[in-house]
């Protein structure tokens, strides 16, 4: 594909489960159900996947579709009401893959209705004179979610394939990047990936978000090769520091310093929702080390968190 043509990282996706990065156990999981679906030619069970976001829920369900040669028919749980699932259900064909993200964000009469056609491959409908029994496609359910716990207990235990998907190491990330560059087209000097992986946080969105940050960055210059320059430029414009954070996760860092304070302070402090804060700012920070919180709900930083908010401050000076 020439360099003209892909201007986007979603110009080009993983089409098999070979090029596929990482998640070794979900993809021995994967292939032992596409092994059982074409030796005993059945569909593909009905399947949980959940993950922290960013990690390819959507991209794994459409590599399954592409290796089972079916449809993929893809929506978001909040823009499903009644009429919209079932016409959803009604546009699959048997043996069809049917996902939908964010399913945690489903309605409960939606996730009930679920149940029903789990239960008996069929949607019940109100009409004028009662309701109505209308029989469904055998397909498959994929539900991806970044909260699974907000799925109703009685779906996610009848979804018989549960895949978890983790985040990638830094080498891991450096493949990813790899791989979508050269599909891509674009040319990434050696350097620039470690640098590109060690920032993302070991989350593919956020490596290939830098990735394309770059490869602006590239062309605005008018070169030919995303260079080690180019990724730090990128990352500079976007306030990203050498650990990944995000300028809302610095100001989070300067603000708690060397205090212990709550997270209902933090979120006056930053403006932002309290379930922002817990739920999108909070959660990097402690799973790298840089911030605790203890039984009282007090969050402090630890030494590591204290010393990378110190080389921050140096290097604005």
């Amino acid at each position: 594909m020439s360099d003209e043509r892909a201007t986007d990282i979603h110009d080009v996706k993983p089409s098999s489960i070979g090029h596929l990065i990482g998640n070794d156990h979900v993809r021995q999981q994967v292939s032992v159900a596409l092994d059982c679906c074409f030796q005993d030619q059945v569909r593909f069970p009905d399947t949980l996947l959940h993950s922290p976001p960013g990690l390819g829920k959507s991209t794994w369900a459409s590599v399954i579709a592409k290796e089972l040669c079916v449809n993929l028919h893809e929506t978001l749980g909040q823009a499903l009401g009644p009429a919209e699932l079932s016409m959803l259900l009604l546009s699959a064909m048997d043996n069809d893959l049917v996902l939908i993200d964010e399913a945690h964000t489903l309605p409960n009469e939606q996730q009930h209705t679920l149940l029903l056609f789990l239960d008996s491959r069929k949607l019940i409908v109100n009409n004028g004179n009662g309701q109505t029994s209308i029989p469904v496609a055998n397909c498959s359910l994929v539900l991806a979610t970044t909260d699974p716990q907000k799925v109703l207990f009685p779906l996610r235990e009848r979804m018989r394939l549960n895949l978890e998907l983790d985040y990638l190491t830094e080498q891991e990330l450096v493949e990813v990047v790899r791989r979508r560059s050269r599909a891509l087209g674009w040319t990434v000097e050696d350097a620039a990936l470690p640098e590109i992986a060690c920032r993302g946080c070991g989350t593919p969105r956020v490596a290939l978000r830098i990735l394309q940050s770059a490869w602006r960055c590239r062309s605005s210059q008018g070169e030919e090769v995303i260079s080690l320059a180019h990724v730090r430029r990128a990352c500079q414009l976007d306030r990203i520091d050498n650990k990944g954070l995000t300028s809302q996760e610095q100001k989070y860092l300067e603000l708690l310093g060397t205090k212990s304070l709550r997270l209902n302070l933090l979120s006056s402090m930053l403006g932002v929702g309290s379930r922002v804060v817990s739920e999108v700012i909070e959660p990097y920070l402690v799973r790298s080390g840089l911030l605790i919180k203890d039984k009282a709900g007090l969050r402090q930083l630890t030494q590591e968190g204290l010393d990378h908010l110190s080389k921050n401050r140096l290097r604005t000076v």
